[in-house]
């Protein structure tokens, strides 16, 4: 792996994944949504959805950056940096919606009982629930954004193969998600079983 980012790199881009995706979003509230109304299945297979239509903004990012970077070193710079804005700025926005008065925020106790009440046979079957958190990811341009603007961070710009090395960090970022993505479908269960 010639001109991957140093170890010290490698463990903060894992650590600011980790961050990001323990934050609820629209993904997070799908899995948990999935897994209330058709259980621990349901919101495993939501999360292998959303990783799977992660991967196909991992490829397209990839793409585009090792045509860029074939052409213009400096166009690759102006892209980290309009990345960094762009990510400071949802940052700011992050916390500014969590500063909103308490009756805007999010309702786990609401949620749980709401969930465990549709549980049942109003579930939608497997195949659908994969197909449509593929399609929260795959067709929301935010996520193309997203990865655009994060993930080459962390990429050295002496990079022989940005395009690769885009990929292999678009890979280890879908893992560490999908591994928390499942965590929330359990934690989701598990607590529809205690509300």
């Amino acid at each position: 792996f010639q001109n991957m980012p140093d170890a010290q790199q490698l463990w903060m881009f894992m650590a600011a994944g980790v961050l990001l995706n323990l934050t609820p979003g629209p993904d997070v509230l799908f899995i948990v949504s999935q897994s209330l109304r058709g259980g621990v299945r349901a919101g495993v297979v939501a999360a292998w959805g959303i990783t799977a239509g992660c991967f196909v903004h991992v490829g397209a990012a990839a793409l585009g950056v090792g045509a860029l970077l074939a052409t213009s070193a400096a166009a690759f710079n102006a892209i980290k940096w309009v990345g960094a804005a762009y990510l400071m700025w949802m940052g700011l926005r992050l916390l500014w919606t969590t500063a909103k008065p308490a009756g805007v925020a999010w309702d786990a106790g609401s949620a749980l009982s709401a969930g465990v009440s549709e549980k049942s046979s109003e579930a939608p079957g497997l195949p659908w629930v994969f197909l449509k958190a593929f399609a929260t990811n795959a067709l929301n341009p935010k996520v193309a954004l997203f990865f655009l603007a994060f993930v080459p961070q962390f990429i050295p710009a002496n990079t022989p193969d940005p395009a690769w090395t885009f990929v292999w960090l678009g890979c280890l970022f879908n893992f560490n998600g999908l591994l928390i993505c499942m965590a929330w479908a359990l934690a989701a269960s598990w607590l529809s079983q205690r509300a």
